[in-house]
């Protein structure tokens, strides 16, 4: 600890050997090292003692629509990193669409990133978007330091950003694969979404209806028959059904390079509970029935799903319509996802540890970040989040920091008080204070 900075202590710290008292030392940055909690502090070095509350490492969410440029109404990257920060968030990964331009090019990116530079309070990267046409523009983007591609099987809601039938979908996997890259999908098929019942309206049985899980399982089917063929390395989005975890499991156990994620709006709300007419709960996959949830919840715990994140996906109040059909489909969740992962989690037997396992680390490795991120361990970046564990909040839309405070999570309450967070050994965000914008903009190799 001998060249310390800053050391923040805390009887318990979650480490990647267990929760334990330690001393976390940090210099230029970086955590240096996890000592005893009473272990000598160094001459002028900051100490911030913690006492029962936990220290968590920064969580990673890879799944975040900013929105910014061209839909800055409805997000933008100085609100959307705030509520990042606000919620213990310290990486996201900005997805490719929703903004215009899409980040399908390299042009295209270098706007995003002048358009986030200054204004990023979290650090913050960008996937690339495989379209029908784009398939000259994938290894450029790769070798320009996107996370990897985004694709939709069944149309996104956007013009600007179009679906991959099987065969171009194949074509996008291929190239993918060729330069070791990652393919992220939106595993819904279309053809079962025309044949549901499309009646519309406000009733969320209706709605539910028009987006069954045989859509889901059958896509996640020929996404793994691709994966296979072309032992591409592939990643299922914001899964909700839970019939085709088996699938899953099986092509995991055949060798098949697979990997899924849930989101906290799918593990702690239900269909059962959606008021007709409460367009904020509408999301693409939707929120399935409680019996639904419970088996998300098992295979987060046997590990078919390997991660949490939020699928933000905000836009402005007035495309929240009261019909289903034709409300903007988003849960904007940033802010609020721990809290609520870990009050569903706690109340199913489930520790932070397990929290932080789904929404630190393995967020981290998908990504690859895994190096800097992810982890309270010597040589990580200093994410930190000090976290209150026991207390409670009811959830009020008029405190939170993404631009359109529109929220499934009114009034509830939910477990776990975010006290502060620290980017890099500052501490960015505390009891709702905020720090200039300190985030900086990631490539795949930083």
């Amino acid at each position: 600890m001998s060249d310390a900075e800053l050391v923040l202590r805390s009887r318990r710290v979650i480490t990647p050997e267990g929760t334990r008292a330690a001393a976390v030392a940090v210099a230029g940055g970086t955590i240096t090292a996890v000592q005893p909690y009473d272990a000598e502090v160094p001459a002028g070095a900051l100490v911030q003692d913690v006492g029962d509350d936990v220290l968590l490492p920064g969580l990673v969410d890879t799944h975040v629509h900013v929105n910014d440029p061209g839909r800055t109404e409805w997000e933008g990257f100085w609100t959307a990193t705030r509520a990042a920060a606000a919620g213990g968030i310290t990486t996201l990964i900005d997805m490719p669409l929703n903004s215009i331009p899409p980040t399908t090019t390299v042009g295209h990116l270098r706007v995003k990133q002048r358009v986030a530079a200054g204004k990023a309070h979290v650090d913050v990267g960008f996937w690339g978007g495989a379209l029908p046409d784009n398939v000259k523009d994938l290894r450029p983007l790769h070798d320009a330091g996107v996370f990897g591609f985004k694709a939709f099987l069944a149309p996104s809601g956007v013009d600007e950003f179009p679906h991959l039938d099987q065969e171009r979908l194949g074509r996008s996997m291929a190239e993918i694969a060729g330069f070791g890259g990652l393919l992220v999908v939106h595993a819904e098929d279309p053809h079962h979404l025309a044949a549901a019942p499309q009646q519309g309206g406000p009733r969320y049985a209706d709605f539910l209806a028009s987006r069954p899980r045989a859509a889901e399982d059958t896509a996640v089917a020929h996404l793994i028959a691709q994966a296979r063929h072309l032992d591409a390395r592939v990643h299922v989005l914001h899964l909700s059904s839970g019939d085709a975890l088996p699938l899953i499991a099986e092509a995991r156990a055949e060798g098949v390079r697979i990997t899924a994620e849930t989101c906290p709006h799918y593990l702690t709300l239900t269909a059962e509970e959606v008021p007709d007419g409460a367009a904020e709960f509408k999301c693409c996959p939707p929120i399935r029935e409680a019996a639904n949830q419970d088996l998300l919840w098992q295979a987060l715990a046997d590990g078919t799903i390997d991660c949490v994140v939020t699928d933000h996906s905000p836009s402005t109040a007035d495309l929240k319509t009261g019909d289903f059909a034709t409300s903007w489909g988003g849960i904007s969740g940033l802010q609020l996802s721990l809290s609520a992962v870990w009050t569903g989690a706690r109340r199913r037997g489930h520790g932070l540890e397990d929290v932080v396992r789904w929404m630190s680390a393995r967020t981290a490795r998908l990504v690859g970040l895994d190096t800097h991120k992810g982890a309270i361990e010597a040589g990580r970046d200093a994410d930190l989040v000090v976290f209150a564990p026991d207390e409670t909040f009811t959830v009020d839309p008029a405190a939170l920091q993404h631009r359109n405070r529109v929220t499934a999570y009114a009034g509830r309450t939910l477990h776990g008080v975010v006290r502060s967070t620290w980017l890099r050994g500052e501490r960015i965000v505390k009891e709702g204070e905020f720090t200039e914008p300190k985030g900086r903009l990631l490539g795949r190799d930083d």
